[in-house]
């Protein structure tokens, strides 16, 4: 039987965003993906810019050269425009 996995609480309702995206086959710019966005990789100041923007939280999964991104947000969030905002900061 497959359960899921518990996610995470929130104080107030969210919505969730699911996106994904082909990387080019190429082992070796994957592998520096893979370490760009690993634990203690990541620069501060992205991290900063994905609370700033409004996102709660962000996963994001690796299949060969396909990501899969989860991303959980407040309920009035607009994905077009945090993303330009993002791109700003």
């Amino acid at each position: 039987m497959i359960k899921g996995y518990p996610t995470k609480p929130y104080p107030t309702p969210v919505k969730r965003y699911c996106r994904t995206m082909e990387l080019k086959p190429d082992d070796m710019l994957i592998r520096e993906y893979i370490r760009r966005h690993s634990e203690g990789e990541v620069w501060t100041e992205i991290l900063d810019g994905i609370r700033e923007v409004g996102i709660l939280e962000m996963e994001i999964y690796l299949l060969d050269n396909r990501l899969f991104m989860i991303v959980d947000t407040p309920i009035d969030f607009e994905w077009d425009t945090a993303m330009s905002r993002l791109a700003t900061l």
